[in-house]
């Protein structure tokens, strides 16, 4: 959703909301299936599938919308932006599982 800046990824049974902007310098954030990772358009931050910084400027991981499931749909809070150096635990809970 480019609109609201958000991507859903399914990854090993999970379902997570990311921020489309890199947390370093909020540049786009792309996904490149041939090396099944997150990749920063502007000063190459890599991120794994579940937004876990791997590598590049960045200091930290993706940022997490809060997620939670509506029956068979999955409702993302864009209002909830959680951080993972700021809010750890919410980071790690910001996940549905599928």
């Amino acid at each position: 959703d480019r609109d609201n800046g958000v991507i859903l990824v399914r990854y090993q049974g999970q379902v997570f909301a990311f921020n489309l902007s890199c947390p370093h310098e909020n540049a786009a954030v792309r996904w490149k299936a041939a090396v099944n990772r997150f990749e920063c358009s502007r000063h190459d931050s890599v991120y794994s599938s579940a937004g876990v910084y791997a590598g590049g400027r960045a200091t930290r991981n993706m940022d997490r919308f809060a997620v939670r499931r509506s029956g068979a749909s999955v409702v993302v809070d864009v209002s909830r932006l959680i951080q993972s150096d700021q809010q750890k635990a919410a980071w790690e809970a910001a996940v549905i599982a599928v």
